[in-house]
């Protein structure tokens, strides 16, 4: 299990997939450089970034799934360290942030959907939400989808969510992390945010 959280009372928490642009959003958020890597996988602990004077830590997990390099067993312990920190501190994350790549999550939930598989994205969409976790999924790299509100519009129907995904502005925010525009998911976290009485906390996003 991590146990490199600081003792901090509120949370935000960014999950998602290796290689999704989860430690560049990251970055935009806080302001700070992470250990970004090329490779998938390459942040095997939690990178946690909190601020002196305020009770609050934004933390981004391990991506979770394939990871070049990786046996199957080290990627199935991460995934578990993944679910039991969430279920630890679901009391304490005020919002997850889950970050998946707009680009190819259709195609990577279609591939791994089936009779006796649930893809990590949409099981791990569920698993926040069973949680009582506020849950935005900040679509990343849509700087490279085309048909952009087709490509919403589906991934809302693999979440369980009803089309169109414009009714869905506090759950799916579109972004390009790479290129600092992240406005729609700044505007989803605040609405959890008020919604917890949380407006304090608006100066982080």
């Amino acid at each position: 299990m991590f146990d490199t959280r600081p003792d901090r009372e509120a949370e935000v928490a960014l999950v998602g997939r290796s290689n999704v642009g989860k430690s560049t959003l990251m970055r935009e958020i806080t302001g700070h450089t992470f250990d970004t890597g090329g490779k998938p996988g390459v942040t095997r602990e939690p990178n946690h970034f909190d601020w002196t004077a305020e009770d609050f830590v934004v933390t981004d997990l391990p991506g979770f799934g394939f990871m070049s390099g990786v046996d199957e067993d080290r990627r199935e312990q991460i995934k578990t360290d993944i679910v039991r920190y969430l279920e630890e501190y679901a009391d304490n994350v005020l919002v997850g942030i889950l970050v998946v790549d707009g680009k190819s999550v259709i195609d990577i939930i279609d591939r791994h959907s089936g009779p006796d598989e649930i893809p990590y994205d949409v099981e791990m969409y569920h698993f926040l939400r069973e949680l009582d976790i506020p849950t935005v999924v900040a679509v990343n790299k849509m700087d490279k989808v085309d048909d952009r509100d087709e490509r919403l519009n589906e991934l809302c129907d693999r979440l369980g969510l009803l089309p169109p995904w414009k009714q869905w502005q506090e759950t799916i925010a579109p972004i390009t992390a790479k290129k600092g525009r992240i406005d729609p998911l700044n505007e989803a976290v605040r609405d959890h945010l008020h919604e917890q009485g949380r407006d304090d906390l608006f100066k982080f996003f």
